[in-house]
Parts: structure tokens; C-alpha cells; sequence
């Protein structure tokens, strides 16, 4: 039998076996390298090995974008200084399993479309791992679906519009920790409608037929307020005493005449649906026109940046609460967790003896980004020295539930994305010259109900 030669002198027989062996390891090699840049595994002599985006052997890399500068920087700074500072003191001890923690942040001006690309940055150049303390309204709402659709994981979102409500969605990246709006809404109403804070001393209830003005803006947060309002109101069966005006901070005129309009109907109390700068110039103008009935508040206007030092307001505000502070028993009347976080902040300069950064350790704002960074660390600890991934990050945060520093606790079990459901109840007290006690030098707020479930003010 003769046996055909190849040009190479071989047997063509042995030839296509070498061939076919060759453009077989080939095709292994372009397998693997495909693979390579899927899951990003590649290890450089010199360099740490990357474990998952925004992960290697020595480094967890995170980020927001978040109002540094504009309208809502007194908002935006101070929590971010919250955030910066648990990292500070987590990098201090040696990082978690090994790894320190580093925070990428950009300024976005509360504008949404500068949000939402500095959100795709992050995810897509930066890498981070995950979205720690995703910041404002605007930002969270045109961000949700990509952060779903990409699957990172977002800790803490400072909203609480009602898309970021799941009943039950296990795996999902979206982690809500402070109360979503729609529950905000809900127990604000509930404190307007069942809490002896009416008459001369404050101490009587609501007259059964009284009016409740709502003024409200038409952004999402005050939108998804409202929907608790309206909700609340119905289970009440008082859905007609409710007198709804939209309003714009920026068209004072309309304000004030929707205002006027509610002074006219006799209303014996009002809701403040809105965030922070609008409820300012709605608490403002409220005291200037001379409608001097309670007015009650989201949780967000907790804090006395967001009201006007200098003005002598005329009537009540309560705001709604889900950080406690205050223990009687405690070191000068506040808890352990409030010290716990002083502690953090002034070890990172934040207690006004450091050239530059102010003095945050009562700042709400400061307490919600180290509240942030510290539910964010939790999963990490989680984890453990196990494998970090986004799955088994994720699986980490739904395995029990979380405690909430200063607060009481998150549940992600089961799919649970529903924030936070208990809040206390906070007034606005006047704050008086030591040396002078007629002499009022500006407001703070104060707990006048502790932490309570709505449940628990309906049967009031």
C-alpha cells in the first residue's frame, strides 16, 4: 500500500493529525483567553490578583456619587464624611479578611443626568465592587435599573423613593436600609391623626372632624410620600379630610397662595411631603402668612440644617425618626452607639479641632453615612475569608438580620427589600443662651416618642 506524503515529508495521515492538533490548541487558546477576560482573572507578576471587580488580594474599592457642592452639599459632605470615616478606622485595624477599603466619590451637584453618569463610571471604569451610600433622589431613581441589570450591589440608598420597595426579590443587588418614603408617609400621617399633640399644652388629640392639609412636591420623593399619606388616610377612613397642594420651592407665589387656600379651609395641621430645601421654604412661608397649625415631616428634615436658625417659627414641627440616640441612662443622656460613632468621627478629624473639616459628631447626615458604611462592612464581615463575590456578598446580607447602628434592624432575609418600618418621633425644640435663658440661639430636634411601628400609633 502506498502512503501518500505530505510537502512536509510526513505521512499525510501523521500531517492532519498534527494539523488538527494544532488548530485544536488553537482553539483552547482563544478559549482561554475569552475566558480570561470574562471573568477578569488574570494575574500580572507585580500586581494583586483580581478576585471580582473592585476586588483584589489586598483592596476593596467602593463608590458613590454624591452632592458635595450646590444646594444639598450640607447634606452631601457630611455623609459622606460618615462613610470615609468607618474606612478610615476599618484600613487603621488591617482592613477586613486582609483587605483595606478604598472610596471613590464624585460630586454630582444633586443634578440627575451628571448622577447617573458618574453612577456608569464607577460600575464600567472605576470597577468598583459595590455602591456604598448611593446619594439623593434623583441619582437613585435613574440609576435602579442598571444597577439591577448590571447586578453590583448597592448598600444603602440616601432616599427612599417607594422603587426601591421589592416585597420579596432574594439575590436582588438593590439594599435599601433607611425607611422607603411610602412607610415614611405612612407614619407621619399616622402621628398627625393619633397622637395627643394638639390644643395650648400639646397634649390633647385631633378633633375627629378636623382637616389635614398635605403640601407636596412633584418630585419622586414627594410623590412617594404622598402615596403613604394617602394610603394611611384611607385605612383611617378619613380620605375626605385630606386637602393635597402641590407646591415648587422655586414659585413662591404659588406657594403662598396655596398656603393661603389652606389657612381658608381651617386646617388643624399639616404635612410637609418634600425634602429638605423645600421644607424649608415651606416651613418658612407657612410662618410668615400665619397658617401657626403642627406640621409633621419626613425623617430626611431631621436635622436643624434643614430649617432657618434665625427664624422664630410660631406653631410645632415633628419629624419623623428612625436614628435614636438617646439612652437616660446612658453618658450624658445618649446611648452607647451615639459615642461609638463620636468616636469614629473624631478619630478622623470630624470634631472641629482639624483645620478644614467641621464638627459632624451631631450631624444626622454624618450618623447616616457612617450607618452606610457600617451595614456595608457588616456583609463584608460576613463573608468572611470565604470567596467575595457579588453572589455571596448578597447571600451574606440576606442570611439574618442586621442591627442598625443608633437604629433598630434591616432585614434582607428572604428577598425582603423594605427598609427600615419603625421610626421615633422628633420635635423641633428652641436651643437658649447658657449665660442667657431668654436669649434663643437656634433650633434642634428632640425625641418626644421613642421608636414605634405604625401598628403600634394606630392603636393610640
Amino acid at each position: 500500500m502506498k502512503v501518500a506524503l505530505c510537502p512536509c515529508g510526513q505521512e499525510k495521515i501523521d500531517c492532519h493529525r498534527q494539523e488538527k492538533g494544532e488548530y485544536m490548541k488553537k482553539i483552547l487558546v482563544l478559549m482561554l483567553a475569552i475566558v480570561g477576560l470574562v471573568t477578569v482573572a488574570a494575574c500580572v507578576e507585580g500586581e494583586d490578583k483580581i478576585i471580582v471587580q473592585g476586588v483584589t488580594d489586598t483592596e476593596i474599592i467602593v463608590g458613590n456619587t454624591a452632592a458635595t457642592s450646590g444646594a444639598f452639599a450640607f447634606v452631601g459632605l457630611p455623609f459622606n464624611a460618615g462613610i470615609t470615616a468607618v474606612f478610615e478606622a476599618i484600613n487603621t485595624e488591617g482592613g477586613i479578611a486582609g483587605r483595606t477599603l478604598s472610596f471613590v466619590t464624585y460630586d454630582d451637584g444633586f443634578d440627575q443626568a451628571t448622577g447617573i453618569t458618574y453612577t456608569k463610571r464607577l460600575i464600567e471604569e472605576d470597577q468598583v465592587f459595590a455602591l456604598v451610600g448611593h446619594f439623593g433622589t434623583p441619582t437613585v431613581g435613574g440609576t435602579l435599573d442598571i444597577i439591577q441589570d448590571v447586578g453590583i450591589p448597592m448598600v444603602y440608598a440616601a432616599t427612599g423613593i417607594n422603587a426601591l420597595y421589592f416585597q420579596e426579590s432574594p439575590g436582588n443587588p438593590v439594599m435599601a436600609v433607611q425607611p422607603i418614603y411610602l412607610t415614611d408617609g405612612r407614619v407621619m400621617t399616622a402621628r398627625a391623626l393619633y397622637e395627643s399633640l394638639y390644643g395650648v399644652d400639646g397634649d390633647e388629640p385631633l378633633p375627629a372632624d378636623a382637616k389635614i392639609g398635605v403640601l407636596h412636591t412633584t418630585s419622586d420623593d414627594g410623590i412617594s410620600i404622598m402615596e403613604g399619606i394617602e394610603l394611611e388616610a384611607a385605612f383611617a377612613g378619613r380620605e375626605d379630610d385630606f386637602i393635597y397642594k402641590p407646591f415648587s420651592a422655586e414659585d413662591t407665589a404659588s406657594l403662598t397662595t396655596a398656603i393661603l387656600e389652606l389657612q381658608s379651609d381651617g386646617v388643624q395641621a399639616v404635612i410637609i411631603a418634600s425634602n429638605q430645601a423645600p421644607f424649608k421654604v415651606a416651613a418658612g412661608l407657612m410662618n410668615t402668612q400665619g397658617l401657626h397649625v403642627p406640621v409633621f415631616t419626613s425623617y430626611v428634615n431631621a436635622d436643624a440644617t434643614s430649617i432657618d436658625a434665625e427664624t422664630n417659627y410660631q406653631f410645632d414641627m415633628y419629624a419623623n425618626a428612625w436614628i435614636d440616640i438617646v439612652d437616660p441612662e446612658g453618658l450624658f443622656g445618649f446611648a452607647q452607639s451615639y459615642w461609638d460613632f463620636v468616636a469614629i468621627m473624631t478619630d478622623a478629624g470630624y470634631d472641629g479641632t482639624v483645620d478644614g473639616k467641621p464638627n459632624y459628631t451631631a450631624n444626622a447626615f454624618a450618623m447616616a453615612g457612617y450607618i452606610a458604611a457600617s451595614i456595608f462592612v457588616e456583609g463584608l464581615n460576613r463573608v468572611g475569608t470565604d470567596e467575595l463575590t457579588w453572589a455571596s456578598y448578597i447571600e451574606a446580607m440576606e442570611s439574618e438580620p442586621i442591627s442598625v447602628p443608633m437604629g433598630g434592624f434591616v432585614d434582607f432575609g428572604g428577598g425582603k427589600r423594605w427598609g427600615i418600618a419603625s421610626m421615633a418621633l422628633l420635635k423641633l425644640s428652641p436651643v437658649f443662651d447658657p449665660e442667657d435663658p431668654t436669649d434663643r440661639t437656634g433650633w434642634n430636634w428632640t425625641k418626644v416618642r421613642d421608636i414605634e411601628g405604625i401598628e403600634e400609633i394606630q392603636d393610640k
